[in-house]
């Protein structure tokens, strides 16, 4: 349906900046020119030059609001645009979401069908799927339920303490794993990042006593999901000028940018040479590969590296941000993308399907301290939405369902 309406947002800002056109009575710019204070400094400064509580009203000319401003958690302006909105609550193709990690159980299995039924989403894949008993009982639990269908799991394998000989005990784990009925590997972020070896040092995403679990994908023909390094503005000193700075604020654990931490580019590169290193071997990197806010940096590792494929779990707000870049982006590389959304809440996903299939302007992303700014639509042609919503997800996945689908 629709709507013309009002749209109110949750858009945060320095209340400086929504200030710098109100002049204080009495005083014209002019007047403020003729008399340069420490206030006044070049407009070609960095933000972190600038004097703080300050705002640039006219070029060199610095003025701070007569009003205590709000922090950052308060500001949430209502914005005067009036737009079109087109609310979608059903995915317009039917969706595979290769990327979550909601676990159906007997309790709660009617209950998560309902739920995606509404969304339009027929399989959720659960990639905490875990290894050996625990990931069987899942599994089970899938078979014997009334939805055997619409529920798939991965493998997980534990990279503690890596010394020789533990690569060729992990693959013939994922081997058991794959027969007992997973259909990939997840790979969680701890490898690169925190997982340490036997001799203490940092376990690289390369290490070539991983190989053989990478090349045991391969042969069984099953992905491997991997989420390698994290956003690129959490490798940076949470200041005022990091666009991620309330997100650091609020969780300490994803604050990596220590001289005793490793750092984003290190991590990026042992990934790209582990996969290059495995060509019969299908990698899915989570989360877009943190390269959805440089998308000519993403072409170039897809056309580099082609046994690989990009999730969309959780970098909404990269693509929203520039839609037309993202658009061109999405039809230039429509056979390598994959839907996933990670966390399995129910009312984010309306926000993924009005990116991708609308041309809406200007509306807000479902959570503030990920991204304080605003979405637009893509309007992604049919063919690209069917791509990444299932048909590269069946293609690069052979154990998925294919009953829904017609194929």
């Amino acid at each position: 349906m629709r709507i013309k309406h009002l749209v109110v947002g949750s858009a945060l800002a320095c209340v400086a900046t929504a200030l710098a056109c109100a002049e204080p009575s009495g005083q014209e710019p002019e007047a403020q020119a003729a008399a340069p204070g420490p206030q006044q400094q070049a407009s070609s400064e960095t933000y972190s030059e600038y004097r703080p509580g300050t705002t640039e009203v006219r070029p060199g000319q610095w003025r701070a609001p007569e009003f205590d401003p709000p922090s950052i958690l308060d500001y949430k302006p209502n914005p005067m645009l009036v737009t079109e909105e087109n609310l979608v609550t059903s995915a317009k193709f039917p969706v595979i979401d290769i990327h979550s990690h909601q676990r159906a159980t007997a309790e709660n299995m009617e209950e998560l069908v309902a739920e995606m039924d509404e969304l339009n989403v027929q399989v959720l894949v659960n990639l905490s799927g875990g290894s050996g008993d625990e990931l069987r009982e899942r599994v089970e639990t899938v078979r014997n339920g009334p939805y055997p269908d619409r529920f798939r799991l991965f493998a997980n394998v534990d990279f503690g303490g890596v010394g020789p000989g533990w690569g060729e005990q992990a693959a013939e784990q994922l081997r058991q794993d794959v027969e007992a009925g997973a259909i990939g590997l997840k790979v969680f972020k701890s490898l690169g990042m925190t997982n340490l070896k036997l001799d203490g040092t940092r376990l690289q995403v390369d290490d070539p006593e991983l190989d053989p679990v990478w090349a045991m994908a391969g042969e069984l023909d099953i992905p491997v999901l991997i989420h390698t390094a994290e956003p690129p503005a959490f490798f940076e000193e949470p200041d005022y000028s990091n666009e991620r700075w309330l997100e650091l604020a609020l969780f300490p654990s994803r604050r990596n940018f220590r001289p005793d931490q490793v750092d984003f580019e290190t991590l990026l590169q042992e990934r790209d040479r582990m996969m290059l290193k495995h060509p019969d071997t299908k990698f899915i990197a989570a989360h877009f590969g943190y390269h959805a806010h440089d998308l000519q940096r993403g072409a170039e590792v897809l056309d580099s590296i082609p046994n690989l494929y990009l999730d969309l779990s959780a970098v909404l707000y990269d693509f929203g941000r520039q839609p037309r870049a993202a658009r061109e982006f999405f039809i230039e590389y429509q056979d390598r993308l994959i839907f996933g959304k990670d966390a399995y809440q129910p009312r984010e996903f309306p926000y993924y399907w009005r990116v991708f299939e609308t041309a809406d302007e200007y509306f807000d992303y479902y959570r503030d301290y990920h991204a304080y700014w605003k979405l637009y639509g893509m309007d992604l042609p049919d063919d690209v939405l069917r791509k990444i919503y299932y048909e590269n997800a069946l293609a690069v996945t052979p154990g998925l369902p294919t009953s829904a689908y017609g194929g």
